[in-house]
């Protein structure tokens, strides 16, 4: 499983001209899903999101996590995340998991991050066009594969 996730002042998902999901002070997660991901990859990614101390404190160092601020996290499906563009100037997305095997973890991720939070994670529709909109506050950005946890 692969993360990009986002410390923004705000976020929405809109489809079809209608939004769908929208947060304030918070993290917006980006998953991309693979075949070989497992509980312990959704275990991994949900302990390490909530746990990232990429908030300020009192003092303005970045010190304290999504928990310490109460804030609300989005996720978004993005199988990009795993475009492979080794070859050529087309992307291969070859290592995305198809719908059948990437909703059910991604569902499962969703609820798993909910009770790390303590209430429910806003999300987009999986596999739907949507319109991703965000204010990146920092900007703060941060990468992690759960495949690279060692």
């Amino acid at each position: 499983m692969r993360t990009v996730i986002q410390r923004v002042s705000h976020a929405s998902v809109t489809i079809d001209g209608k939004i769908k999901s929208a947060i304030q002070k918070g993290l917006l997660v980006l998953i991309g899903i693979e075949d070989s991901d497992n509980q312990e990859d959704i275990e991994y990614l949900c302990k390490k999101i909530v746990q990232l101390r990429i908030f300020d404190d009192t003092k303005g160092i970045m010190n304290e996590s999504i928990l310490d601020q109460n804030g609300e996290i989005l996720v978004v499906s993005q199988f990009t995340l795993h475009a492979s563009t080794r070859k050529g100037n087309r992307p291969s997305y070859i290592r995305a998991s198809k719908p059948d095997i990437a909703i059910p973890q991604y569902e499962k991720f969703c609820v798993d991050l909910s009770v790390l939070l303590g209430k429910d994670v806003k999300t987009g529709i999986f596999g739907a066009d949507m319109k991703v909109e965000l204010l990146n506050d920092g900007p703060v950005t941060i990468i992690i594969d759960s495949k690279n946890r060692e």
